[in-house]
């Protein structure tokens, strides 16, 4: 990434996807971006700010290549304050690499991924939050979490910070003026006072803290392996869940024999779903390799489904599966619920529900107790989310700051030592919306986004 207090130059990016579509988009941004636009088009009418205008995309000897709408947004009223241009042709990826080296050669500069972002948080037009939120709704795969990165490119979470902020500089202030006005008779704050206000900042830190679990599986998703016994209904179980016949189903013990996944969305939270081979001792070779793969998946996915047969008498294979669960997140659906009328479920304090993965039965309640597994926190539609560990590590460290401050107040340690503490916490907050952010960690934020935005 070039130096980003140098931002005198214009930059060109193909913002389409890679491929061929019915449009494609190249966009200009820079002091620049209009005088180097202009040669490669001919204008019915010349340029004006936030007004599209059609065009026809030319060649060097001024023959037309193909027609465009090109909009031309006037600094300070666009995504970077900087002039902008965009020229929206058909997305033939020949026609878009000509624009793009045309615009080179006649001085931009090839664009650097998530430039364009970065320089709309280098002119505060977002701050680090809401250009995170940026490649979140790039990523996006279900309409939900489309929901919580435009929530938070809104500003959700920068509003929720603000006033936890406001009161932690204002308590700076107080115990600030208290140690210089020491000799004019300003009145320090007591210990308990200034406990006091620091829970009452906490409080709501704490908070937003706790939601970074949900957050985060909103915004990554999560792994579930579906395992048990052979023909306990795992692959039926399986295209239950995915509402389609994916996994191969036979009355066979042991047909399952190589992992099969599928990527689903569960109330808007995308899910890798892991079909295993059964677990059970075998002497066939290929499904020996199965049942190793199976037992690896199930160490390593975020939430284990055993899947046990309503119909057959516990088993200790599943008992053993359970007992090697102790600290995992595990979920037991005795299956074929709908051929027996009594429960041969485990006993156990894990969850466990009945299900037929013929009938349907249970398959709600199973979707729903699966999410209560990766997650206690569900957040309501105002509340912002931490949604990547950069973000909870700054509001972690806030906290962590906070508790010192606390013990050393309630101490008695002189105000001047409380400072050190409450300024920590200032620090963390502000790395958290970009106030004190390194230039390294910009680098690795901004290198994640695609090029073109």
């Amino acid at each position: 990434m070039s130096d980003p207090e140098i931002q005198n130059d214009t930059i060109v990016a193909i913002s389409t996807p890679p491929g061929r579509g019915g449009i494609g988009i190249v966009r200009l941004s820079g002091p620049e971006a209009r005088a180097i636009a202009e040669p490669l088009l001919r204008l019915r009418n010349p340029l004006a700010p936030a007004q599209a205008r059609y065009a026809e995309v030319i060649d060097t000897i001024g023959e037309t290549l193909d027609e465009a709408v090109v909009t031309y947004f006037a600094a300070p009223a666009s995504y970077t304050t900087e002039d902008v241009v965009e020229i929206a042709s058909h997305g033939s990826p020949v026609l878009l690499d000509y624009l793009v080296r045309q615009c080179i050669a006649r001085g931009a500069r090839l664009a650097e991924p998530g430039e364009f972002t970065q320089r709309a948080f280098l002119a505060g037009r977002l701050d680090l939050t809401q250009a995170e939120a940026v490649s979140d709704l790039i990523e996006a795969s279900t309409l939900h979490q489309a929901r919580i990165a435009a929530q938070q490119l809104g500003g959700s979470l920068s509003r929720q910070i603000a006033p936890i902020k406001d009161q932690l500089i204002t308590l700076i202030a107080a115990l600030e003026a208290g140690i210089d006005f020491a000799e004019d008779d300003i009145d320090t704050l007591p210990a308990q006072e200034i406990t006091n206000q620091i829970s009452k900042i906490q409080a709501p830190l704490t908070a937003l803290e706790r939601t970074f679990s949900y957050g985060r599986i909103v915004r990554d998703g999560f792994t579930l392996a579906i395992v048990g016994r052979p023909n306990a209904g795992k692959s039926s179980l399986f295209n239950r869940l995915i509402e389609r016949d994916r996994a191969i189903v036979t009355a066979t013990p042991g047909t399952t024999r190589d992992l099969v996944t599928e990527r689903v969305s569960l109330n808007g939270i995308p899910v890798e779903l892991i079909d295993t081979a059964g677990l059970r001792q075998s002497t066939d070779e290929a499904e020996t390799i199965g049942i190793a793969k199976s037992r690896e998946i199930m160490a390593e996915a975020d939430v284990v489904l055993l899947v046990i047969d309503a119909t057959a008498p516990p088993h200790p294979e599943d008992e053993a599966t359970i007992a090697s669960l102790t600290t995992r997140p595990l979920l037991i659906a005795c299956n074929k619920s709908d051929l027996t009328t009594t429960s041969s479920s485990p006993k156990t304090s894990r969850p466990t529900i009945e299900t037929s993965a013929l009938t349907g039965s249970g398959i709600l309640e199973l979707r729903a107790a699966i999410l209560s597994q990766i997650s206690s926190t569900t957040p309501t539609a105002e509340t912002a989310l931490l949604t990547n560990l950069r973000q909870q590590q700054a509001v972690s460290a806030a906290l962590t700051s906070f508790a010192q401050a606390r013990q050393a107040a309630a101490a008695e340690i002189p105000h001047e030592m409380i400072l050190l503490d409450l300024y920590e916490s200032l620090r963390a907050l502000d790395s958290l919306t970009g106030a004190t952010t390194s230039d390294d960690i910009l680098h690795l934020i901004f290198s994640k986004f695609c090029i073109g935005k």
